[in-house]
């Protein structure tokens, strides 16, 4: 029956056997996505019985990464990506060039051809934006200041990766070239130039055009009350644009998703977008991860062990200790170099495109896509287990003071205030943690009540420009003791943590105390559970947001009819 319905026998075969794979990784406390990529394995050709239709598979599996990349769009705007922007671009550009380094010399010297060891190389130095993103997600870190530029980070990657797949045809016809060498390098540097037009077309299109247009359009949708039709317009925008991308500028699928959820994100109805594209997005982005697990050859493991391990010590160890290293070099948070370091960690989608390709093309051997699959899957399996270390070993490193200063604190200059601070911000201020939506509007009365403070942000670009404006600034993460001291908390009068979820507001609290154990503190969070956790144990008062809003409303609901405040505020 399955050669008369492919596409039903595939999608409910990928989906059953994901959920009881997924089910049982779960309950062996392993990532649910091991499980899909297990069952993607069962249903592949190197395994007996029931094979599933791998193209389809596939096409459905990019439809899994549009819906992502546009849901990520719509939580990520254009000023997020350009905040991070001194350290994305610049930490991408180095690490792709580092991990190709890396990745060609293990190709060479198995005797491999030099272009088929720079492809290879290519391959494997760039993530997968699914795999962090669930990760990010399932941590709650996706709009931390970590979280965008490590988002950040693979968007420039993937950027790099468009370019790339252009070239390749291109230098491959190069190699093939005897005496026409010097046509077939201008040929290829006049596709580089027409890659690089394509690219700022669209991104000058989306900005110009598509920043007016599907915002009115999203508006005149919703506004006619029905929510099919409303869903239906965001998953026709997300698709449609990501498709239309690829085919009018050669962008990738899920760059197109993703500017167009960057550019609908203008909507007052984005947060709406969003909860409508989430059944489907998680429905389809399981098949991203079976139809990976269906191209693996297994054998490969048996017959090749040493070669695989080298293509895996590659990807996790010498791809992330270069982007560990480069992150601290441009005097970001050891935090920060952490979360990249394990965003960075694994291999996916665009690897298995770039290795497709060199193999399509004769570039490239197809050893070498087995290879790329086997660490694609080893890596994407044990990721999860590296976002759960980087807590551990961030408190390790912590405890080796010396270790610590050396690795993130050496000429910093944004993560002291400066020597002509005035004395005033030095003693009785107060430490304002976050320089959100809620943390300005708290500086402001502050500022109104001639109240000094002192400002600790993870974003270094917004610290450089608080300094510019005359502002005490200090850049680095408040859970740790060496920020909290650049602050002087230890004479400060008052802590103030406005940033919920993006901290650890535990670790926060229990170093400010430690160093101040006088110090009143006010919390902002998003959790009630947490709320009344945190309020048996400080010396001060927590905001449940909600509860808050509730009050608020209340107290103006109760004024209207000429009471007094309301009876959860006496």
């Amino acid at each position: 029956m399955e050669h008369h319905v492919p596409l039903i026998t595939t999608l409910a075969s990928a989906f059953s056997l994901a959920l009881l794979f997924g089910y049982v990784a779960l309950r062996m406390k392993m990532p649910a996505l091991v499980g899909y990529l297990l069952a993607g394995v069962t249903l592949g050709q190197f395994a007996p019985g029931f094979i599933a239709h791998p193209g389809l598979a596939s096409q459905l599996a990019e439809v899994g990464v549009m819906l992502l990349m546009f849901s990520v769009g719509l939580h990520f705007s254009i000023d997020d990506l350009l905040a991070v922007r001194k350290i994305a671009l610049p930490g991408a550009l180095l690490q792709i060039a580092v991990a190709t380094a890396l990745g060609a010399a293990l190709a060479w010297s198995w005797g491999w051809h030099p272009g088929a060891g720079l492809i290879f190389g290519l391959s494997l130095s760039v993530a997968s934006t699914v795999v962090l993103l669930r990760a990010l997600e399932a941590r709650s870190a996706l709009e931390s200041v970590n979280g965008r530029i490590a988002v950040g980070w693979l968007v420039v990657e993937d950027l790099v990766m468009v370019l790339a797949l252009v070239l390749l045809p291109v230098f491959g016809r190069l190699g093939d070239s005897g005496a026409g060498q010097p046509a077939a390098l201008g040929a290829a540097l006049l596709a580089l130039g027409a890659a690089l037009l394509k690219v700022a077309l669209f991104v000058a299109l989306m900005l110009a055009l598509g920043r007016k247009f599907l915002p009115r359009l999203l508006w005149l949708v919703a506004h006619t009350g029905s929510r099919e039709l409303f869903g239906l317009c965001v998953v026709a925008a997300a698709i449609g644009i990501a498709v239309g991308a690829a085919a009018l500028f050669g962008v990738s699928f899920a760059l197109g998703a993703f500017f167009a959820g960057m550019v609908l994100r203008e909507s007052e109805f984005s947060h709406q977008a969003a909860d409508e594209s989430l059944p489907l997005r998680d429905a389809f982005s399981v098949l991203f991860f079976v139809s990976v697990g269906m191209l693996f050859d297994p054998r490969i493991l048996v017959e090749q062990p040493l070669q695989a391990l080298a293509v895996l010590a590659t990807i996790m160890i010498g791809k992330s200790l270069a982007a560990m290293l480069l992150v601290l070099a441009l005097r970001y948070p050891l935090s920060t170099a952490l979360t990249v370091s394990a965003s960075l960690a694994q291999i996916g989608e665009f690897s298995f495109i770039l290795a497709g390709l060199g193999v399509a093309l004769g570039l490239l051997p197809e050893e070498a896509r087995t290879l790329i699959l086997a660490g694609a899957i080893v890596s994407i399996a044990l990721n999860p287990l590296l976002f759960t270390l980087v807590n551990p070993l961030r408190r390790w490193l912590h405890e080796h003071a010396a270790l610590t200063q050396l690795l993130e604190r050496s000429a910093d200059t944004l993560g002291e205030l400066p020597m002509s601070t005035e004395a005033r911000f030095l003693s009785g201020q107060t430490v304002l943690v976050g320089w959100g939506r809620v943390g300005r509007r708290i500086a402001d009365a502050l500022e109104h009540e001639s109240i000094p403070y002192v400002v600790i942000e993870r974003n270094r670009e917004l610290v450089r420009r608080l300094r510019e404006q005359g502002k005490a600034a200090v850049a680095g993460d408040a859970g740790e003791a060496l920020t909290l001291v650049q602050a002087h908390i230890a004479r400060a009068a008052l802590l103030v943590i406005a940033v919920p979820g993006a901290v650890d507001v535990r670790a926060v609290l229990h170093q400010a105390t430690r160093l101040n154990p006088s110090v009143q503190s006010l919390v902002r969070t998003h959790s009630e559970q947490q709320a009344a956790l945190l309020s048996d144990t400080i010396t001060g008062r927590v905001f449940f947001g909600e509860a808050e809003l509730a009050h608020s409303m209340i107290d103006d609901v109760l004024r209207r009819y000429g009471k007094g405040l309301s009876v959860a505020r006496r």
